[in-house]
C-alpha cells in the first residue's frame, strides 16, 4: 500500500517559487548547508523543480514561469547556531530584518530577506518556558502579539 506521506517527508513541505531557481539553490546550500536531493530541468537545462534537505525537513524550489509567478514566503527555521547562520546569510547577500536577539518566548532569533523576497526567521531554542511565563513576559514587555 502506498503511504499518503512518502518516506522522508513531513505533513507540511514548504515550496518556494522564485525568479532565479539556481540562485535560491546556492543560497540554501551556502547559508543553511542544505543538501540537494532531487533536481528536474526542462529540455533547455533550466531548473524547473528541486528538493533539498534542510536539517530534517525537505524544502522544494521551483523556477517561476509565466504560469507560476514568484510567491515570496515567510519561513521559521530552527537551527543549532542561529548566530552563525545569520552571519552566513548576510555574507550571501540577504538583507537584515532583525538582528539576532533573545526573545521572551525562549528562542534566540534573527531574520533576513533573501534576494527573491522570502523572509527567513531563524532560531535556536534556548529555554523551555510555560505558556503562563511566556504570557507574563509578553505583558511585561508590552508587546502586541
Amino acid at each position: 500500500m502506498v503511504k499518503a506521506v512518502p518516506d522522508g517527508y513531513h505533513t507540511l513541505t514548504p515550496y518556494l517559487t522564485v525568479p532565479d531557481g539556481e540562485a535560491m539553490l546556492h543560497f540554501l546550500q551556502s547559508v543553511f548547508g542544505a543538501k540537494l536531493m532531487e533536481r528536474l530541468n526542462d529540455s533547455s537545462g533550466t531548473l524547473k523543480h528541486a528538493e533539498l534537505l534542510l536539517g530534517d525537513s525537505k524544502i522544494m524550489v521551483g523556477q517561476a514561469s509565466e504560469q507560476y509567478k514568484p510567491r515570496p514566503q515567510t519561513l521559521y527555521v530552527y537551527l543549532p547556531d542561529v548566530d552563525a547562520t545569520y552571519k552566513r546569510a548576510m555574507s550571501a547577500g540577504a538583507t537584515s530584518l532583525q538582528e539576532v536577539t533573545d526573545q521572551f518566548y525562549g528562542d534566540r532569533t534573527g531574520g533576513f530577506e533573501d534576494t527573491a523576497g522570502n523572509w527567513w526567521y531563524i532560531a535556536t531554542h534556548t529555554e523551555d518556558i510555560t505558556m503562563e511565563e511566556m504570557q507574563r513576559r509578553l505583558n511585561a514587555q508590552n508587546i502586541q502579539p
